[in-house]
């Protein structure tokens, strides 16, 4: 097995909102020499004053020479890219913005970001991929797997258990003791106060999931 050696230089690949902010806490931890961006968008030549030196499929030409981080909101699109370069055995770091507070005996898994005022209390467990967003709270005994994005102000309490590509709306809060599936998106503002079993839609207080496609009918 390769031998994971962290380099003084980072490559963020995705140039637009979230690649900023995350090159703003990779600035913060002032632990690269150098930063540059990857975006697919043949417009965009520069973001927060860094260069963008390529497209996305460059990445792979980076891999000696960079640590690599994917700054892609959508989670569907963010597991492929990060699966693709762990198969090409990139060096893929973990960002943690220096304001953060992440308690003992927490695991964070590779590719994720925490933001800004972040609170993360002991004995949690954050996958890889995952976007913690500005503010967060995650209580203790916390298991969020892969790729899930938890967006601002997010309140989680003890116990919670938050399933792959889930979607946590801003301002949302989760009771404790509760467990989200997959593939669920938990709309802004919801309260979430019993386990969520079928992937879908969740809105509202208490939360309750919405046919989407009876929605689409009303509004035709």
């Amino acid at each position: 097995m390769k031998i994971m050696i962290n380099k003084d230089k980072l490559l963020i690949i995705g140039a637009s909102g979230h690649g900023k902010v995350v090159a703003d806490i990779a600035l913060k931890m002032n632990k690269w020499q150098q930063i540059a961006f990857l975006d697919d968008d043949k417009n965009v030549k520069s973001s927060m004053g860094i260069n963008v030196i390529g497209n996305s499929n460059d990445a792979f030409s980076y891999l000696n020479d960079y640590d690599i981080f994917v700054a892609i909101g959508n989670n569907n699109t963010r597991e492929k890219i990060q699966s693709e370069l762990e198969i090409a055995e990139a060096s893929m770091p973990r960002l943690i913005h220096p304001s953060a507070i992440i308690g003992e005996k927490v695991e964070l898994g590779v590719g994720t970001v925490v933001m800004a005022g972040v609170v993360i209390n002991c004995c949690s467990s954050i996958g890889k991929g995952c976007i913690i967003n500005t503010g967060v709270t995650i209580d203790h005994d916390n298991v969020i797997e892969n790729y899930v994005h938890i967006s601002p102000g997010a309140r989680l309490a003890g116990t919670v258990r938050v399933g792959k590509r889930s979607w946590i709306g801003i301002g949302s809060v989760v009771t404790n003791n509760v467990y989200i599936i997959s593939e669920c998106m938990v709309g802004a503002g919801a309260v979430v106060v019993r386990d969520i079993t079928e992937a879908g839609t969740y809105v509202g207080v208490p939360a309750r999931k919405i046919d989407q496609n009876a929605m689409l009918r009303k509004k035709a």
